[in-house]
């Protein structure tokens, strides 16, 4: 009984959107379109006008970002080296434990600061990652 009521509620929606006279014969054609032929269609029009469908959302998208409850949480985190510090060979060392790299793996990646260490890591294990580097001395930055 919920779905009919949602189905019902969605037509009442449509119902309520006035399309101007000149417009009623391209969007009865739209309408009667299948999914695939509208995605055909969006790409046809986006080569031949230059534009893109998706930059009004991708462009929305950082606003929505600070705002409280309004965008969801990030879930994986990139893990960047940013400064070594003083003590470069537990930094070394650290970098090695993380990564499983070997001995002159690891301290190219250190002597290239700033670097990522690991990328598209959950958020409880990039927080243990981070307290480990700076632990051994290095600033370390959650992207």
């Amino acid at each position: 009984m919920t779905e009919e009521k949602k189905v019902e509620e969605a037509k009442e929606e449509k119902a309520e959107v006035e399309v101007p006279k000149k417009f009623e014969k391209i969007v009865k054609e739209i309408e009667e379109m299948s999914v695939l032929d509208l995605s055909e269609l969006v790409t046809i029009l986006e080569d031949k006008f230059g534009v893109s469908a998706a930059a009004p959302v991708a462009m929305a998208m950082p606003g929505a970002g600070g705002e409280e409850g309004g965008a969801e949480e990030k879930s994986e985190f990139d893990i960047e080296l940013t400064t070594v510090g003083d003590s470069k060979i537990n930094v070394i060392k650290a970098v090695r434990a993380i990564t499983g790299e070997g001995l002159k793996e690891a301290k190219g990646m250190v002597d290239g600061a700033p670097v990522m260490v690991k990328e598209g890591v959950a958020k409880e294990e990039a927080e243990e990652i981070k307290g480990q580097l700076e632990e051994a001395g290095a600033t370390v930055t959650l992207k």
